[in-house]
C-alpha cells in the first residue's frame, strides 16, 4: 500500500511538474526562445526532484538549492499558469503578453519573498503574570533551520537583534537545524551561538527537523558547546526564581506528558518550550504561564496560512486562555525556498510583567 501511494504521489508530482514545464515552454515559444527540448525537460525534472537528489551526496549539494527555489516556483507558478491560461481563453490578450506578465510577477514575487526572508524584524509583547517575582525580557525565537540556506550570516543576525533587547533570558523552542547539525558545525555557527548574552541563560528544545536529521547526541553536544542548553522532558528551577519546561517534539512518541514534569512549587512561575502548538488545553489547565512553540512558520508562503489556522487552535501570535499565556512563532528562519509571502522571519521580545 505504501508503494502505492508513493507512486500515485509521485505520478501526481510529475504531472505537475509537466504542466508548468509546458506552459514555460509555451512562452518561451512565443518569443522564439525555445531550444534543444531534450536538454529543457531533463533540466526540468533533474531540478524538480532537485532536493531529494542533493541529499544522496554532498557534490549534489547544488541541485538541493535548485529544489529548494523549486517549491518556490511550483506553488506560485501552478496558482499563474491556472489563472493565465483562463485569461488567454477568454480574453484577446496573447501567450506572450500573458506570460510575459506572470513571469515578470514571479520575479516581483521573488525578489520580495527573498527580502522578507533574510530581513527579520522584532516582535514585542507584554505579558501580566499574578504570582510574586521580579519583572523580566525574554528573547524567543524558533525554527532557524540552521544549514544550506539558512546560515551563519543569518545566525549573526539574530545574535545582534536579541543582545540588543538586553535579555534576562533566551527560549529557542525547536528546529534549530535543518535536520543535521553537520552544517552547523562546518560553517563554524557554534562560534556566533556562543555571543548570545543572557542573564539565566540560552535554552532549546529538539524540532521535529532535528529528529529527521537522526543526530540527537551530535545536536546536544555542538549546542552545550555553544552554551545553548537542550531540555528533553525536563524541568528545571532556574535561580530559584522560575521553572523551565522543554518538551520532546510530538515526533517522539514516547514523550511524558506534561503532568508529569509539573514543578513542586506552584507559587513560582511556570514557563514551558513545546516545538508544536498542538494541545494547550493541558498546559492551561496545569497552571503554564507562559507556553512557546513554533513549527507552523505561519504557512510561510501565502496562502498556506489557510491550513496552519484550521490545524492549530493557535498558529500564530499570543493567546491568553485561563491564566496561560501562548505564544506561537512563524520562525526567524525557513525551510525549503528561501523566500517568505505573507509572513516574516522574526524574534519575539516578551516583557513579563509580576503582580508582586
Amino acid at each position: 500500500m505504501r508503494i502505492l501511494i508513493g507512486i500515485v504521489v509521485l505520478a501526481i508530482y510529475s504531472g505537475l511538474t509537466f504542466y508548468l514545464g509546458w506552459n514555460f515552454r509555451a512562452w518561451l515559444l512565443s518569443i522564439q526562445q525555445f531550444r534543444w527540448p531534450i536538454i529543457y525537460w531533463t533540466v526540468l525534472f533533474l531540478v524538480s526532484y532537485g532536493y531529494f537528489i542533493g541529499k544522496l551526496h554532498p557534490l549534489f549539494t547544488p541541485f538541493s538549492v535548485l529544489g529548494s527555489y523549486w517549491m518556490f516556483f511550483l506553488q506560485y507558478g501552478l496558482f499563474l499558469c491556472i489563472i493565465a491560461n483562463l485569461i488567454i481563453k477568454f480574453t484577446p490578450l496573447t501567450t506572450k503578453m500573458v506570460g510575459t506578465g506572470v513571469v515578470g510577477l514571479l520575479v516581483v514575487l521573488l525578489i520580495a519573498g527573498t527580502y522578507f526572508a533574510y530581513s527579520p524584524v522584532v516582535r514585542n509583547a507584554t505579558i501580566n503574570i499574578d504570582k510574586p517575582g521580579d519583572d523580566m525580557r525574554i528573547v524567543m525565537a524558533s525554527d532557524f533551520h540552521l544549514g544550506l540556506l539558512s546560515g551563519k550570516g543569518h545566525l549573526e543576525k539574530f545574535v545582534a537583534l536579541s543582545n540588543e533587547q538586553n535579555p534576562d533570558l533566551v527560549l529557542l523552542p525547536g528546529d534549530i537545524v535543518d535536520d543535521s547539525p553537520k552544517r552547523f558545525v562546518e560553517k563554524d555557527m557554534g562560534e556566533v551561538m556562543k555571543n548570545l548574552k543572557a542573564t539565566y541563560g540560552v535554552y532549546g528544545v529538539l524540532g521535529n527537523h532535528e529528529y529527521y536529521g537522526n543526530e540527537i547526541p551530535e545536536f546536544k553536544k555542538e549546542m552545550a558547546e555553544a552554551n545553548v542548553k537542550i531540555l528533553m522532558d525536563e524541568t528545571i528551577l532556574v535561580a530559584n526564581r522560575f521553572y523551565l519546561t522543554g518538551r520532546e517534539d510530538v515526533t517522539n512518541k514516547n514523550r511524558l506528558a506534561l503532568n508529569e514534569m509539573q514543578p513542586e512549587k506552584a507559587n513560582l512561575p511556570w514557563f514551558v518550550m513545546n516545538h508544536t502548538p498542538l494541545d494547550l488545553d493541558e498546559p492551561a489547565r496545569l497552571g503554564v504561564d507562559l507556553h512557546v512553540s513554533g513549527h507552523t512558520h505561519r504557512g510561510q508562503m501565502w496562502p498556506n496560512h489557510l491550513i496552519t489556522e484550521r490545524t492549530f487552535e493557535l498558529d500564530y501570535g499570543l493567546l491568553k486562555k485561563e491564566q496561560l499565556h501562548a505564544l506561537v512563532s512563524s520562525g526567524f528562519g525557513f525551510w525549503g525556498p528561501p523566500t517568505r509571502i505573507g509572513s516574516r522571519s522574526e524574534l519575539w521580545v516578551i516583557d513579563v510583567k509580576f503582580s508582586e
